[in-house]
């Protein structure tokens, strides 16, 4: 028996219907309905019955239903207790400039919101570095766009961003429209990073598959002179739309627009040191850090971007 099954019988038994408390908890009617079944197969008891007037408790539904609410408050007392608890230590994030510019803030303010106690070490550097850095054990937990070189880590997806054409808006080199096909690239002098970065492969690779080479007018490894370019008008770029939340001033100075006619994305992964290795701290950090980016991207915070965890 799980605590979410005693949840999701609770909330049909409050709304009076299957459907509406589906509704109300995200959840499929078919999902709920089987969790419900699953819950009376392991009671072996009918608890719910449907009648004219809806769903309403059998009268071994009645008395499981005050005990459920009961087992149910005193785990939410449970997990407050945790949480008001002291926690102490620290903890080393390691965020690429871009993941940092969306996540960075809100993640340091949740942290001194939810455990004042916890020494924060942020990092911001290219994946690679935040991953030799993980490796060497500098860092607890770190935002990877390529966790193929993973050792003894403990590896979960996060997210995956959209690809936007981004160009200047007062020197641009090129048409901007809501979105631009990937076809369209082919005629646009691009600002890329060199080779070694998987973002770029993964552009020309899906250029290439639709026959045509991108124009590479300039490399540039290290997003602050890269964007700076395409602010002077040397070129665009392809990035995630977390590239131009680093410029506070981001719409007077640029336009972009997602790129369609691919299926190429920026995956983001959330990688830590084995879960033995990770401090109370640690572990603490990395839910904070999972619940700011599910509350971001939900929020429409965080343009283009699609959880995967």
């Amino acid at each position: 028996m799980e605590l979410r099954q005693l949840r999701y019988f609770v909330r049909v038994v409050e709304l009076g219907s299957m459907s509406r408390a589906a509704l109300d908890l995200d959840l499929v009617q078919s999902a709920l309905s089987q969790q419900i079944s699953r819950l009376e197969g392991e009671l072996s008891t009918r608890l719910l019955q449907r009648t004219s007037k809806g769903t309403v408790p059998t009268e071994a539904g009645i008395a499981f239903f005050h005990e459920a609410q009961l087992t149910l408050r005193h785990a939410d007392q449970a997990v407050r207790a945790a949480q008001q608890a002291r926690l102490s230590g620290a903890v080393s994030i390691g965020l690429s400039p871009t993941i940092a510019s969306v996540l960075g803030l809100p993640l340091v303010q949740a942290m001194r919101e939810r455990y004042p106690a916890v020494r924060l070490h942020m990092v911001s550097a290219l994946s690679g570095h935040l991953a030799s850095l993980l490796n060497a054990r500098q860092l607890d937990l770190a935002i990877l766009f390529d966790a193929q070189g993973a050792r003894r880590w403990s590896v979960q997806p996060l997210l995956e961003e959209k690809l936007y054409l981004i160009q200047s808006k007062h020197h641009p080199v090129t048409a901007c429209a809501a979105t631009t096909p990937l076809v369209a690239l082919k005629q646009v002098p691009l600002i890329l990073p060199s080779c070694s970065h998987g973002l770029r492969n993964a552009i020309v690779m899906s250029a290439s598959q639709s026959g045509f080479q991108l124009d590479i007018a300039l490399e540039v490894d290290g997003l602050p002179l890269l964007m700076d370019a395409v602010k002077a008008g040397i070129g665009a770029t392809v990035q995630p739309w977390s590239a131009v939340k680093l410029h506070a001033d981001a719409a007077e100075h640029f336009q972009w627009s997602e790129i369609t006619g691919t299926q190429v994305r920026r995956p983001a992964t959330l990688c830590t040191l084995s879960e033995d290795e990770l401090s109370p701290a640690a572990l603490a950090a990395r839910v904070v850090l999972l619940d700011c980016a599910k509350t971001l991207v939900e929020n429409g915070e965080w343009a283009g971007a699609r959880l995967t965890q």
